[in-house]
C-alpha cells in the first residue's frame, strides 16, 4: 500500500506552529476523503484537519498537547496502491518566503522561553492530575487578564474536563470581578535593553515609565502579528492613493433587496460582496495587482482569490479566509461565500484551506466607523484595498440642466499597493476604476 503523509497546515499568514488537541482518529482506523483527522488550536482559532486521501491511519507522529511547526508531517496514511516512497500531501502552501522564515525564527528564538512559561502544555490541577489549555483559550486568559489560579477554576465542558472557547466566554459574560491588576513600578531599560531584541531589529531609544502606567506584555501571537507587519513594511515600498466615491445607487439598491434577499437565500446582503466584485472587475482592466515579487521576477496570478480581513473579537486578533475563485462567481456566489467564510472565522471552524492562497486582499475599516484607512500589505501580495465607512455629505450632482446640491451616500477607497511593481499610475488608475465601477451600478439590477 501507498503511504501519504498528512501535513501540520498552515492556518494564516502569520501562524508557524499549532497544538494538537485531539486525535479524532486511532491507528487501523479508515479514513474517508476530506473527513476530519484531528483537531488543532492556534493562538487565533481551533479548527478540524481533513484528509486529503481514503486510507488507513497507519502511524500517529504526534500526541495530544504536542504543539508542531507548520508544514511538518503529523500521521500517516495508508491508501490502496502500489508501494511508494511516502508523499506529503498537498494541504500547505510553498514554504514561505526566506525573510518571512528568519523573521519568524528570530521571534522565536527570544520569546521560547516566555511562550512555554506563559502557555504551558499542561496546568496543575490538583494533586495528581492535569488539564490541557488551547493556545487560544489562554490567548483569551491573557486579553481578559485571567490569571492561571483562576482559569484552572473554570469548569471546562470538553474531554477530560478541557475548557474550551465557549466555556470562556460563558465564564466572562458571568464574571462579577475584575482580578486586580498590579500596579507596575518599573526602574528605566538599562542601556543593554536591545539584548532583548531580534538582532536585525534597531536600537529602540528608551521610553519613560515614570508616573501613572501600567505595562502590558505582548501575548505571543500579537508578537508574531506585530513582526510580520514590520516585515511587510521592510519588504514593499509602501504607497497609498485615495479616492472618494459616490455609492448613492450601491446603497439604495442594497436596502430595496436585502430583505427580499434574505427571504430567498436564508442570509444577509452585506456591501462586502458588492466590493469584491469591483475589485474582481478592476482587476480584470489590470491584472498587475494581482500578483507577487519573486526576486527581481513578477508572478501574475490567474487565479483570483479575495482575502476578506476578518475581526475576532474574543481574542482581538486578525484573520484573513479567502474567497477562491472571486472572479466565478455572481454576486449571490459571493454573498453566500464570504457569509459561510466570516461565519466560519467567528465560529473557530475554518479550514486550512480557507486562509491560503489569497492574491488580493480587502479590509473594511468602515466597519469601525472609520472614514479611511493605510491598510500594510498582507504578503506576500502586492496590494490591499481598505473601504470606510458610508456617510451622507452634500455633494454638488451635474445633470442636464446643471450642477445642483443633493444628499449623496459617499465614502473612500484607500489602497496600499507595492511600489516596486505597481507604480503610481497602474496603482491609481486600478483604484479609480474600482470607484467608477462602484458609481455606475445599477440601481435597477435584479438578481
Amino acid at each position: 500500500m501507498a503511504q501519504v503523509e498528512l501535513i501540520m497546515p498552515k492556518m494564516g499568514e502569520s501562524i508557524m506552529e499549532a497544538t494538537i488537541l485531539k486525535w479524532l482518529k486511532n491507528i487501523g482506523d479508515t479514513i474517508e476523503m476530506d473527513e476530519s483527522v484531528l483537531e488543532i488550536a492556534t493562538d487565533k482559532v481551533d479548527s478540524e484537519v481533513p484528509s486529503p486521501v481514503a486510507g488507513v491511519l497507519k502511524e500517529i507522529l504526534f500526541q495530544e498537547g504536542d504543539t508542531v511547526d507548520v508544514g511538518k508531517a503529523i500521521a500517516v496514511i495508508a491508501v490502496e496502491g502500489e508501494e511508494t516512497q511516502s508523499t506529503p500531501t498537498p494541504t500547505v502552501e510553498s514554504s514561505p518566503a526566506p525573510k518571512e522564515v528568519e523573521m519568524v525564527a528570530a521571534v522565536e528564538s527570544v520569546t521560547q522561553k516566555l511562550v512555554q512559561t506563559a502557555a504551558p502544555a499542561a496546568v496543575s490541577n490538583g494533586a495528581n492530575g492535569s488539564r490541557f489549555y488551547s493556545p487560544l483559550v489562554l490567548n483569551i486568559a491573557r486579553t481578559e487578564q485571567i490569571s492561571m489560579t483562576e482559569l484552572e477554576n473554570i469548569p471546562g465542558s470538553g474531554k477530560d474536563n478541557r475548557v474550551t472557547k465557549k466555556d470562556m466566554l460563558n465564564y466572562i459574560n458571568v464574571r462579577t470581578s475584575q482580578p486586580q491588576v498590579q500596579a507596575a513600578t518599573v526602574a528605566p531599560p538599562a542601556p543593554s535593553v536591545a539584548k532583548s531584541t531580534p538582532s536585525a531589529a534597531p536600537v529602540m531609544p528608551s521610553i519613560s515609565v515614570s508616573g501613572n502606567v501600567e505595562i502590558v506584555e505582548m501575548d505571543r501571537m500579537r508578537r508574531l502579528i506585530a513582526d510580520h507587519m514590520v516585515m511587510s513594511k521592510k519588504t514593499s515600498p509602501h504607497v497609498t492613493s485615495f479616492v472618494e466615491v459616490d455609492v448613492t445607487n450601491m446603497v439604495n439598491w442594497r436596502n430595496s433587496i436585502k430583505e427580499g434577499f434574505q427571504k430567498q437565500h436564508g442570509q444577509k446582503i452585506t456591501f462586502t460582496p458588492i466590493f469584491v466584485e469591483a475589485v474582481v472587475k478592476g482587476i480584470r482592466d489590470f491584472p498587475g495587482v494581482n500578483a507577487s515579487v519573486d526576486g527581481y521576477n513578477v508572478v501574475l496570478k490567474k487565479d483570483v482569490n479575495i482575502g476578506i480581513a476578518t475581526a475576532l473579537p474574543a481574542t482581538n486578533n486578525l484573520i484573513v479566509p479567502v474567497v477562491k475563485g472571486a472572479d466565478l462567481l455572481n454576486l449571490t456566489g459571493l454573498t453566500k461565500s464570504i457569509n459561510g467564510l466570516i461565519q466560519k472565522a467567528r465560529t473557530n471552524k475554518l479550514r486550512p484551506d480557507d486562509t491560503q492562497g489569497g492574491t488580493f486582499t480587502l479590509t473594511n475599516v468602515g466597519t469601525f466607523g472609520n472614514t479611511m484607512g493605510t491598510p500594510i500589505i498582507n504578503q506576500p501580495q502586492v496590494a490591499i484595498l481598505a473601504t470606510g465607512a458610508i456617510k451622507k455629505k452634500p455633494a454638488v450632482i451635474e445633470t442636464e440642466h446643471g450642477d445642483v446640491i443633493g444628499i449623496r451616500h459617499m465614502m473612500f477607497l484607500s489602497l496600499s499597493y507595492d511600489h516596486r511593481i505597481v507604480d503610481g499610475f497602474m496603482g491609481g488608475s486600478f483604484l479609480r476604476k474600482v470607484a467608477d465601477y462602484l458609481e455606475a451600478f445599477d440601481p435597477k439590477r435584479t438578481l
